[in-house]
């Protein structure tokens, strides 16, 4: 089959590394980022690749910035990406642990994420930024990674990337004390678990990213069983010498949605 042209817009056309389609088949989503590592565009959009018809799906506003969406398994589509901080000032503006995920749907952004930076600490709620959110094969849920403000601003050597699941069990609504809390529509929580000096040798891991969900309806284990629910994600490791050693890990997840709200 040939190539085919579908953007020509003298503008950098940035594409996730996953779920960049919707269900039909029939349009593609991207950003405006430009080259490099600098989070600025405005503006989510997709190209109907018959077409070439662009559409923008949602516009950021008050100074802050969107970027890295991907689509839902269904129709009609939910884009989710993520999201700077509205009014960014000296102290706090678009960073790893100062960001959030979004979900559009008719040019309007939902709060994916609650956030809760000050003690007691939420339930369902994240203490920082989200990262590159992926639907489900199901639609039902979302995966992500996770940078957390509360540890970065103790030491930034325990701000370490970790792996974290949205699930539709209830919306989470913190009680603000601080100006950069909000509240989020899905309950949130980590399921990877991080050492800031990791035992050489062991599983132990000072980083899990590059996270995706296992299977359309999960997998089979060996003695038959059927796991539902898994996430499969890279952790770095040291070995016995020291040295980085990136490996490959999978958590099993609960069934029942009420089992993500109990404490460990």
């Amino acid at each position: 089959m040939s190539e085919k042209q579908i953007t020509f817009a003298a503008r950098q056309h940035q594409l996730t590394n996953i779920n960049v389609w919707t269900a039909d088949s029939q349009w593609l989503a991207f950003d405006v980022r430009p080259s490099g590592a600098s989070f600025t565009s405005q503006t989510i959009e997709r190209v109907n690749v018959m077409t070439g018809e662009v559409e923008v799906l949602y516009q950021a506003q008050h100074g802050a910035h969107v970027g890295v969406v991907t689509v839902s398994p269904d129709m009609p589509p939910r884009y989710v990406c993520i999201h700077g901080p509205e009014h960014p000032d000296a102290r706090w503006q678009y960073d790893f642990h100062h960001r959030r995920g979004v979900i559009v749907q008719n040019a309007t952004a939902v709060n994916l994420d609650a956030c809760d930076i000050t003690p007691p600490f939420t339930p369902g709620a994240l203490r920082g930024g989200s990262h590159v959110h992926v639907f489900s094969p199901d639609g039902s849920r979302l995966s992500f990674t996770y940078n957390d403000h509360v540890m970065h601003e103790r030491d930034t050597r325990l701000d370490q990337r970790n792996v974290g699941i949205a699930v539709p069990l209830r919306a989470v609504t913190p009680v603000k004390q601080h100006p950069r809390e909000y509240d989020g529509s899905y309950f949130c929580l980590l399921v990877s678990e991080t050492h800031p000096a990791p035992q050489p040798g062991s599983d132990q891991i000072n980083r899990a990213y590059e996270e995706c969900w296992i299977g359309n309806r999960g997998y089979q284990k060996p003695d038959g069983r059927w796991q539902r629910w898994a996430i499969a994600f890279i952790g770095d490791t040291l070995t016995a010498e020291g040295e980085k050693r990136p490996e490959v890990f999978v958590v099993d997840l609960p069934e029942a949605l009420d089992d993500y709200a109990r404490p460990g």
